[in-house]
Protein backbone atom coordinates (compact mmCIF):
# COMPACT_ATOMS: atom_id res chain seq x y z
CA UNK A 1 0.00 0.00 0.00
CA UNK A 2 2.60 2.74 1.01
CA UNK A 3 5.91 2.13 -0.10
CA UNK A 4 8.62 1.57 3.02
CA UNK A 5 11.05 3.84 2.10
CA UNK A 6 8.32 6.70 2.25
CA UNK A 7 6.54 4.94 5.53
CA UNK A 8 10.39 5.06 7.11
CA UNK A 9 10.27 9.59 6.46
CA UNK A 10 6.56 9.79 7.47
CA UNK A 11 6.10 11.39 10.77
CA UNK A 12 2.97 12.10 12.68
CA UNK A 13 2.12 15.96 12.20
CA UNK A 14 1.72 17.17 15.35
CA UNK A 15 4.11 15.35 17.70
CA UNK A 16 6.71 14.28 15.11
CA UNK A 17 6.49 10.48 16.45
CA UNK A 18 7.07 8.09 13.83
CA UNK A 19 4.16 6.51 12.20
CA UNK A 20 3.57 2.40 11.17
CA UNK A 21 1.21 1.27 9.33
CA UNK A 22 -2.24 -0.07 11.11
CA UNK A 23 -2.83 -3.90 12.22
CA UNK A 24 -5.77 -5.38 10.64
CA UNK A 25 -7.66 -5.41 14.01
CA UNK A 26 -7.47 -2.13 14.70
CA UNK A 27 -8.29 -0.67 11.43
CA UNK A 28 -11.83 -3.03 11.97
CA UNK A 29 -12.50 -1.43 15.29
CA UNK A 30 -12.08 1.90 13.62
CA UNK A 31 -14.17 0.89 11.14
CA UNK A 32 -16.91 -0.49 13.57
CA UNK A 33 -16.81 3.09 15.42
CA UNK A 34 -17.59 4.53 11.76
CA UNK A 35 -20.42 2.39 10.85
CA UNK A 36 -21.83 2.90 13.88
CA UNK A 37 -21.57 6.78 13.83
CA UNK A 38 -19.31 6.88 17.00
CA UNK A 39 -16.02 8.17 15.55
CA UNK A 40 -15.01 11.98 15.60
CA UNK A 41 -11.91 12.50 14.31
CA UNK A 42 -9.43 15.42 16.03
CA UNK A 43 -11.16 18.26 14.65
CA UNK A 44 -14.46 17.38 16.10
CA UNK A 45 -15.73 16.15 12.72
CA UNK A 46 -17.76 13.05 12.20
CA UNK A 47 -15.76 10.40 10.63
CA UNK A 48 -17.66 9.29 7.45
CA UNK A 49 -16.46 6.06 5.20
CA UNK A 50 -14.56 3.27 6.24
CA UNK A 51 -10.78 3.00 6.14
CA UNK A 52 -9.32 1.65 3.61
CA UNK A 53 -5.78 1.78 5.62
CA UNK A 54 -4.41 3.99 8.65
CA UNK A 55 -1.23 5.10 10.01
CA UNK A 56 -0.52 5.02 13.58
CA UNK A 57 1.13 7.29 15.47
CA UNK A 58 3.74 5.80 17.53
CA UNK A 59 2.86 6.06 21.25
CA UNK A 60 -0.51 4.27 19.79
CA UNK A 61 -3.27 6.95 20.50
CA UNK A 62 -3.99 8.63 16.74
CA UNK A 63 -4.65 6.74 13.44
CA UNK A 64 -4.06 8.80 10.40
CA UNK A 65 -6.57 7.82 7.66
CA UNK A 66 -5.26 6.13 4.24
CA UNK A 67 -8.10 7.03 1.59
CA UNK A 68 -7.74 6.22 -1.99
CA UNK A 69 -4.08 5.25 -1.49
CA UNK A 70 -2.96 8.75 -0.22
CA UNK A 71 -2.07 9.27 4.05
CA UNK A 72 -4.04 12.19 4.98
CA UNK A 73 -1.53 13.87 7.70
CA UNK A 74 -3.55 16.53 8.68
CA UNK A 75 -3.54 17.30 12.56
CA UNK A 76 -7.36 17.63 12.17
CA UNK A 77 -7.87 14.26 10.91
CA UNK A 78 -6.08 12.39 13.11
CA UNK A 79 -8.51 9.60 14.89
CA UNK A 80 -7.99 9.01 18.48
CA UNK A 81 -7.91 5.35 19.45
CA UNK A 82 -9.59 4.16 22.87
CA UNK A 83 -7.47 2.63 24.92
CA UNK A 84 -9.50 -0.57 24.99
CA UNK A 85 -8.78 -1.08 20.88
Amino acid sequence: MIDPELLEILACPETHQPLALAEAKLLETVNARIAAGECENVGGTKVEGALEGGLVREDGTIVYPIRDEIPVLLVDEGIPIPAKA
